[in-house]
């Protein structure tokens, strides 16, 4: 059985070229992780690949799971990475001690050991980057809260705080989907995937909907986080290092306590567009001081 197996989605367009840089990241950055399995799931089998992206694959060790999704939804974009999760796990279990699925806009730049999961642990993550739709702690629990936590059957007595990456805010567990580290056979993602298709589309979230398109956006990420807590007692939980999920578009809003100096501090950083993350002064900055590194990015990013 594999330590770790690497998960995450082979879109088309740059969510392709996403996903082959994150892969190289790895295979470069990894450490003694670096040529763990990777694997790549969509819904394209490999004939339907370009000859380049095939010869990528094949030459990063990268395994191609083709499986089956359902046509995107434009007002859930995050409906796919759910199915993707899920599938991803099913197939893990058995194979692996913990799974590791990551949204494609995140590079790996030193070995991330804080995925190996400490005994007794079942699940690794980040609070998300930014509070938007989160439950402050000092606030009610809200209207929409309460719908999250009894669809997902949650126990409110054993919510626990957490603290947003950027704004600093203390809100009630709210979880980036971006980094998930799993021990499979709990099946965590199996049941946030059974959960958000029973859930994004029932009648009492639309009034939300129809308020902001935020709550189409992340409610992937509320039913992530009300699951989480009806599954696992905090105990069970590993909240990674701020060194992981990094956010450089929103370096300039980590509070200093938080804020990295160079780059290669960072485990893992998420990215938007490069002119938005790399490109900015501030983190300019930072690749200046790892001249190796700041190579090898530009590099990836022409």
């Amino acid at each position: 059985m594999k330590d770790m197996i690497f998960a995450f989605m082979l879109g088309s367009g740059e969510g392709e070229v996403d996903a082959l840089r994150l892969a190289r990241s790895i295979r470069t950055f990894g450490g003694q992780y670096c040529f763990n399995p990777i694997w790549m799931l969509s819904p394209r089998s490999e004939e339907d690949l370009s000859e380049r992206t095939r010869q990528e694959l094949f030459s990063n060790g990268a395994r191609l799971v083709t499986i089956s999704i359902e046509p995107q939804e434009p007002r859930f974009p995050f409906r796919s990475y759910v199915t993707a999760a899920g599938i991803a796990e099913g197939l893990a279990q058995g194979e692996t001690s913990v799974l590791v699925v990551m949204a494609t806009d995140t590079l790996v730049l030193q070995e991330p050991y804080p995925f190996l999961l400490t005994p007794g642990k079942s699940f690794g993550g980040c609070p998300v980057h930014l509070k938007l739709l989160g439950s402050g702690l000092d606030e009610p629990i809200n209207e929409f809260w309460n719908l999250v936590y009894g669809h997902c059957q949650v126990n409110t007595d054993h919510i626990f705080s957490l603290q947003t990456i950027a704004d600093g805010q203390l809100i009630r567990p709210y979880f980036n989907s971006g980094i998930l580290v799993v021990r499979p056979e709990r099946g965590l993602l199996r049941s946030w995937q059974a959960n958000f298709e029973r859930m994004f589309q029932a009648p009492e979230f639309k009034p939300f909907y129809q308020q902001s398109e935020l709550y189409e956006i992340f409610m992937h990420q509320a039913v992530l986080s009300g699951n989480i807590l009806a599954a696992m007692k905090e105990n069970e939980i590993q909240l990674l290092p701020y060194e992981v999920n990094y956010p450089l578009h929103l370096h300039a809003r980590i509070p200093e306590d938080r804020k990295v100096a160079q780059l290669s501090q960072l485990i893992t950083c998420r990215y938007e567009e490069y002119a938005d993350s790399f490109g900015t002064a501030a983190v300019q900055d930072l690749l200046k001081k790892d001249p190796s590194l700041n190579d090898w990015i530009r590099s990836q990013f022409t």
